[in-house]
């Protein structure tokens, strides 16, 4: 099974980019078979993009003055 271990969400010259990073475990042996791998995807599905540019939004709210 793969895992994601972290995951970003940031605006750049392509558009509302998703970074990720994961691990794959055997789900047999609970044995890591690969860690830390990383992916990228530019965010074009609407439902995603929305729900990132709330959590966006959210998080600039917690910006401590």
């Amino acid at each position: 099974m793969k895992i994601i271990t972290s995951a970003t969400v940031f605006n750049d010259a392509v558009g509302m980019r998703l970074s990720a990073t994961y691990s794959e475990v055997n789900e047999q042996t609970g044995r890591i078979v690969s860690d830390n791998q990383r992916f990228d995807r530019v965010v074009i599905d609407g439902d995603a993009k929305a729900a990132a540019q709330a959590l966006l939004a959210w998080a600039g709210e917690n910006i401590e003055q």
